[in-house]
């Protein structure tokens, strides 16, 4: 194992020893499933306390950057990162931060709409049957009726994640996590009931129609259209909780003009 032991300042020592860890991970001077040293051994080549050792082990942990096995051959091993941990690692943290206000409604939409126009794209020319039956069967579940406000909710975000997986673009589907995971139930939010759900349904469907029938330029149309139609409700929704909005919801989902519930 090859790992720079120096001394390090004692500001923020967990955090410092933990990055050190991760350089060597990542750059490859510690492989997969090698055995790191025991916490005593750590404490003394880095030069700071056990307690200190466990914290930076534990953001390692979090990170799913090592795991940990317990017996007589048990210890802390370094693990490959997967697509999912980093994900979920990004999307903690993207959340977080739109929680705080960093990013602004309009700013999530656009961000969705350029990146997921894309998959689209890329869905109508990769796409399998077990894709397309993937977002069809969430499709079926936004029509049902017996589908509760908070299903609904569930079944977008499962229809976009369907989405993109289909685009077959694995780089392309750790940027988009984020977007998914994180973006949508924040605006599914803040629309709460405004939204027409058999509109939404039926949006979805043009959307799966062009993407089968393998029309990239009409499924990415569509998406822009969806997602334009998403940030009118969603301006009319943030109006209404600041208190502007008066009168009755036009809801660019639904064909009547008026809103769900």
């Amino acid at each position: 194992m090859s790992l720079n032991y120096g001394k390090v300042v004692r500001t923020g020592l967990p955090r410092q020893v933990a990055d050190a860890i991760r350089e060597a991970i990542l750059d490859g001077r510690l492989k997969v499933d090698e055995r790191l040293p025991g916490e005593e051994e750590l404490a003394r080549r880095f030069g700071i306390s056990r307690p200190t050792v466990r914290e930076a082990l534990k953001r390692l942990a979090a990170q799913n950057l090592i795991r940990s096995r317990r017996g007589p051959t048990g210890g802390n091993f370094v693990r490959r990162p997967d697509v999912e941990g980093l994900s979920q690692a990004i999307t903690g943290a993207a959340t977080l931060l739109v929680g705080l206000g960093a990013f602004d409604v309009d700013e999530m939409v656009t961000a969705r709409m350029e990146s997921e126009a894309v998959c689209c794209r890329l869905a109508a020319l990769n796409r399998s049957e077990e894709d397309l039956a993937a977002m069809e069967a969430q499709i079926a579940i936004q029509r049902d009726p017996a589908t509760t406000h908070e299903a609904f909710c569930a079944s977008d975000v499962r229809f976009h994640r369907a989405l993109v997986a289909a685009s077959g673009n694995g780089p392309l589907g750790l940027m988009m996590y984020t977007v998914i995971e994180a973006f949508i139930p924040i605006t599914n939010m803040l629309t709460d009931r405004l939204l027409e759900r058999r509109g939404a349904a039926d949006s979805h469907q043009g959307i799966v129609d062009a993407i089968r029938e393998r029309d990239a330029d009409r499924a990415a149309a569509l998406l822009r259209d969806h997602l334009a139609g998403m940030r009118t409700l969603l301006a009319t929704a943030l109006a209404r909780r600041a208190g502007v909005a008066a009168g009755p919801v036009q809801d660019p989902f639904d064909p009547k003009g008026e809103a769900d519930g």
